[in-house]
């Protein structure tokens, strides 16, 4: 199959590879019929990963299940499916407690930019629709294969709580669905961190009630002013450089949580602050399972449209300027059609 692979900093290429298959009976294989780039693939495309030349790049998409192994019960061949980036059993200790992303059968998508993706745990991982979707909705329910799990878990875990304060750090596909989950969650004040136009206007069709455009220092004022010098009660750190995190921790009021998800990157924690003004720190990987029902039910039931966020659409041959333009920040996120 024709599957996106990287080779070096701002090397990809799409080449052959073999087919998926079966490898384990609670296996499923997905037709892809749209993947996507993240924001996460943009650190080793910019080398600051280590990468195998040659390996195949790409975690999020939607599709057709084509074959499943001999234990998978409740996903056929035909299903219309989300896959979340990280699979899991949904059955053991840690999926019981709400943390899939630790499950102890984990998996992951490795070729969601490819023609085909091997699931590894099919039951517990994919959640289909019902029916063939319509066309004009698959960019909305591809968001729920990592981003937009990733935006709500970030929420949660800052305790984004009705009538309160949220400040969102990053303006990326992430952050942007962090400010649309502090809105599901009822956050009456929801500040977004945004230097682009582009993505301004999208935090604003989210919900985002200011934007701030300044950062470090001067973002920190910027929170204060409009909170009227007490901080925010939960903030999103959606990016993973320290110079982020340095400012989620400023702009926090005493007592609040930092619920971060971006990959952390050269982040040293401002551990005396913490301590001195009792702002904690939650987070991590999405567990996007956790969250895919009740996301799914919202997006089918109107009145949000998360696919706003991909603002180019590639073909598959086309996908190594898909990830220029989000490289120079020419596109958001990227839709990649096999």
């Amino acid at each position: 199959m024709r599957a996106t692979t990287i080779h070096g900093t701002r090397d990809i290429r799409v080449t052959d590879v073999p087919d998926p298959t079966i490898q384990e009976p609670t296996d499923a294989i997905v037709r892809v019929v749209a993947g996507c780039i993240c924001g996460s693939d943009l650190w080793p495309y910019r080398g600051e990963n280590d990468i195998t030349p040659g390996e195949t790049i790409g975690h999020e998409c939607v599709g057709v299940v084509e074959e499943v192994g001999a234990d998978v019960s409740s996903i056929r061949p035909g299903d219309f499916v989300i896959v979340p980036f990280n699979h899991c059993d949904n059955t053991c200790v840690h999926c019981r407690n709400g943390v899939q992303s630790a499950c102890v059968n984990p998996g992951a998508t490795e070729t969601g930019q490819a023609e085909y993706a091997r699931v590894s745990q099919a039951d517990g991982s994919l959640v289909a629709t019902d029916g063939m979707p319509d066309e004009a909705l698959i960019p909305a329910l591809l968001t729920l294969a990592d981003v937009f799990p990733t935006g709500y878990h970030a929420a949660t875990s800052a305790g984004v709580r009705d009538g309160g304060t949220a400040v969102v750090v990053g303006d990326g596909a992430v952050g942007l669905f962090g400010v649309l989950s502090a809105a599901l969650l009822g956050a009456e004040t929801i500040i977004a961190m945004s230097r682009h136009e582009p993505r301004q206007r999208i935090a604003t069709a989210f919900g985002a009630t200011h934007i701030v455009a300044e950062r470090d220092r001067a973002a920190t004022a910027a929170v204060m002013e409009i909170t009227g010098g007490v901080g925010a009660d939960a903030v999103l750190e959606c990016v993973g450089t320290d110079q982020a995190m340095q400012t989620a921790f400023r702009v926090a009021r005493p007592g609040a949580t930092v619920g971060f998800v971006g990959v952390p990157h050269g982040v040293e924690l401002p551990v005396r602050r913490m301590f001195g003004r009792n702002v904690g720190l939650a987070g991590g990987v999405a567990p996007t399972r956790r969250y895919l029902p009740e996301l799914l039910e919202r997006v089918l039931a109107g009145g949000i449209d998360p696919g706003l966020v991909f603002d180019l659409t590639v073909p598959l041959d086309d996908v190594a300027e898909g990830y220029r333009a989000m490289d120079e920040r020419r596109a958001i996120k990227v839709l990649v059609r096999p």
